[in-house]
């Protein structure tokens, strides 16, 4: 007996179906492509809603191995990189914000090229820029008026070029620019000419601090007393150098001086002097080491005090209820330590997770001052009072209204200004409450000048915000860096000089008076 035939209808769709809508196709280009496997799911009517629910949350789990694994492959082939910009997470970028040491290389040599035997001027005289952050380390900037109309392509780019690695910022006197890069296997700290960016003198030796998530290079901003430039680099190396020349004068490295070990993100705090005393932070201390005072001129150690493992918070001299101190951030306290590290006046206790306390404290008023941090933190303001023969710290209020991870604030008109985890954000120093919370500018740096807030974002944005409680207003915004963006900007004579690990440039602030013909 021949075997009954099919019904027509079955041959005839069978031999109609295109291998492309196939059961097998479908299923193995859901598994390819994840999220096109879930939007079929949702599409097809022949699916019961939770068959769907079940397909969306198996393809939901295998979705996240198959990017993890397409990121990889990409990093593999270096496509893509991996960049931690101060966020939640890495970010990938098609190329990380590290030094081009061949095209440095060929500007430097240029340019003693154009220069040898006839560079000479007349030096800008101004000394005002000489620390951290400014005169007092606390971003403000004094000097003289700036520039506030601001043109559409944003103020005057007065020269731009190729950089060092690393996270320090400029000091700046005579018409000079210092900083310290780091340019292949070595730290070298230079001299650049202010108004033209030539470089005038380098310095260098063997260190290489590598650190896979804050990068490459030196951390720490020199610090300028007079003629004697002092620099501090990631690995400990402590120079003091003839700004005029760039001669060593003598050096040590204070790790090693002091039995020290490394912080995980290397040495970041700028050298403070005090008269005639170069007070700095050793890292993992051994006990009575933690902070260290070399005499300025020799390098003579003179004392050494506290137990504490150091932070990367910069030192401050401040005179706090009538008594002039050294204010220190360690990993567990802010401290009030005598001049002469002969004792402790006065403490707070701080701690920042990961014991990442980086950003500098700010003096608020006579006996009061504001420190901040990140990584849920938040801020608090200090009251430093005297208490029969000695003193006390007392907390006037604490909240998480401002957190700022590795960008100080600045405060003007009783407010207090700073990144509060990359969003630029106003509070009230009375009382702590947030005035405003606006402008997302990423994990960069800011200063206040003539009542403004001169920001330079994450990114390499540069913005102009008038400082007020009232409310954000940005009045200008224009890109004048590429690439991950941490190191402080510096202002000095009227130019704003601005670095990341890439490059550097020199833009002109200066307020230029209208006259008549």
């Amino acid at each position: 007996m021949e075997p009954e035939p099919l019904p027509p209808e079955v041959g005839v769709l069978e031999a109609e179906i295109p291998w492309y809508r196939t059961p097998f196709f479908s299923r193995l280009l859901a598994i390819a492509l994840p999220p096109l496997g879930i939007g079929l799911a949702w599409t097809n009517r022949h699916l019961s809603t939770a068959r769907k629910v079940l397909v969306t949350v198996v393809l939901a789990l295998f979705f996240i191995p198959y990017v993890v694994g397409i990121v990889w492959f990409l990093v593999f082939l270096n496509l893509v990189q991996v960049e931690w910009k101060g966020g939640f997470g890495p970010s990938l970028v098609f190329r990380k914000t590290v030094p081009d040491f061949q095209a440095l290389e060929l500007n430097r040599s240029g340019q003693r090229a154009e220069s040898e035997g006839a560079f000479s001027r007349t030096p800008n005289p101004s000394s005002y820029w000489t620390d951290f952050r400014g005169p007092r380390r606390d971003g403000r900037y004094d000097e003289q008026p700036i520039l506030l109309d601001w043109p559409e392509a944003g103020p005057r780019v007065v020269w731009r070029q190729p950089v060092g690695g690393g996270y320090a910022s400029f000091v700046v006197a005579d018409g000079r620019a210092f900083t310290i890069e780091q340019r292949r296997e070595q730290e070298t700290v230079v001299a650049y000419d202010l108004e033209t960016g030539r470089e005038l003198w380098t310095y260098s030796y063997p260190a290489l601090f590598s650190e896979w998530m804050g990068g490459d290079g030196p951390r720490a901003t020199p610090t300028l007393v007079a003629d004697m430039l002092y620099s501090y680099g990631a690995t400990g190396e402590l120079i003091c150098l003839g700004a005029a020349s760039g001669t060593v004068l003598w050096r040590k490295n204070v790790l090693e001086d002091n039995q020290s070990g490394n912080l995980r993100y290397g040495m970041a705090a700028s050298p403070l002097a005090v008269d005639d005393q170069l007070i700095v932070l050793a890292g993992d201390a051994s006990p009575g080491k933690s902070v260290i005072s070399y005499d300025r001129l020799s390098g003579r150690r003179l004392w050494s005090a506290l137990d504490d493992r150091q932070s990367y918070t910069s030192p401050i001299l401040a005179e706090l209820a009538g008594q002039r101190q050294i204010v220190i951030v360690t990993a567990s306290r802010v401290v009030g330590l005598a001049t002469d590290g002969s004792k402790t006046l006065w403490e707070y206790p701080w701690k920042v997770q990961y014991e990442n306390a980086i950003a500098t404290p700010l003096m608020v008023s006579t006996n009061r001052f504001l420190i901040s941090a990140g990584y849920g933190t938040g801020a608090a303001l200090v009251e430093v009072a005297r208490e029969g023969d000695g003193f006390r710290a007392t907390q006037v209020w604490r909240n998480r209204n401002l957190k700022t991870k590795f960008n100080p604030a600045v405060i003007w008109e009783g407010h207090a200004y700073g990144l509060d985890e990359g969003v630029l954000a106003c509070i009230d120093l009375a009382t702590g409450e947030r005035r405003w919370r606006e402008g997302r500018y990423g994990y960069g740096q800011l200063l206040l000048a003539s009542g403004h807030l001169i920001v330079l974002g994450g990114e390499g944005d540069l913005a102009l915000v008038k400082a007020t409680p009232e409310r954000w207003q940005e009045l200008r915004r224009i890109r004048v860096l590429r690439g991950k963006t941490w190191n402080v900007p510096a202002l000095a004579g009227g130019f704003l000089l601005v670095r990341n690990s890439a490059e550097m440039a020199c833009l002109d602030l200066r307020l230029r008076r209208v006259t008549a013909p």
